[in-house]
């Protein structure tokens, strides 16, 4: 259930799958839901990680959109902003960027005061928080792991924003540590030789890629 006082044209423009649920859009991400899920039936996809060869690709709000349509269906959804060093999830959402990712693995917070409840029925939000000096160290911690082990029994799925593979290190920590991963390709921007990069990247980390999105055609 949806508290529609509470959204804005603002959120309904990033959250394509609310502000035109019979769009063309809309039923892509349906369709991706549905191959998430038959995968699933095979690999077990419990943690998710939606990850890019380079910035500016649309994989966080690819990943906001498809929390919000697996919380449509009535999963229970956590979405991670594990982009540390630039965080954007709680803007999309209108969610105050407090202690967030961050301060539940420097161990400053609790997970459970860290995560907030979002308009939409079903589906929470874990910010990125404030920015650390050491966001590789943080998501290779033994915190992380603890975390994940944590979020897996509380949720039905935990979708990670990644930081772009490319760029630093922590979407490749990520790729390692995740059921699963999705590679978002922008058919406008990506270079073909960054795309094999990155897919090359997530198997030298042992990740497992389930799926390649083109976006943007």
């Amino acid at each position: 259930m949806l508290k529609k006082n509470n959204i804005s044209s603002d959120i309904k423009k990033k959250l394509v799958v609310l502000a035109a649920p019979q769009s063309p859009e809309s039923e892509q991400f349906r369709r991706l839901r549905t191959n998430i899920n038959f995968s699933s039936l095979a690999q077990n996809v419990q943690s998710l990680v939606i990850t890019s060869a380079i910035a500016f690709e649309g994989k966080s709000w690819i990943a906001a959109n498809l929390a919000v349509m697996y919380a449509r269906e009535g999963k229970k959804v956590l979405l991670v902003d594990t982009d540390l060093r630039k965080p954007s999830a709680h803007k999309t959402f209108n969610i105050y960027n407090g202690w967030g990712m961050s301060g539940v693995l420097a161990g400053e917070t609790k997970v459970e005061t860290a995560i907030n409840k979002t308009f939409i029925e079903h589906l929470d939000l874990l910010s990125g928080g404030p920015i650390p000096n050491n966001p590789s160290e943080l998501l290779a911690s033994k915190y992380m792991d603890n975390f994940m082990e944590y979020t897996k029994e509380k949720y039905d799925i935990v979708i990670y924003d990644s930081p772009p593979l490319l760029t630093v290190v922590d979407g490749q920590i990520l790729t390692n540590k995740c059921d699963a991963s999705l590679l978002v390709i922008n058919s406008g921007r990506t270079d073909r030789q960054d795309a094999l990069k990155a897919k090359e990247v997530i198997a030298l980390s042992n990740g497992k890629l389930i799926g390649v999105i083109l976006n943007n055609i």
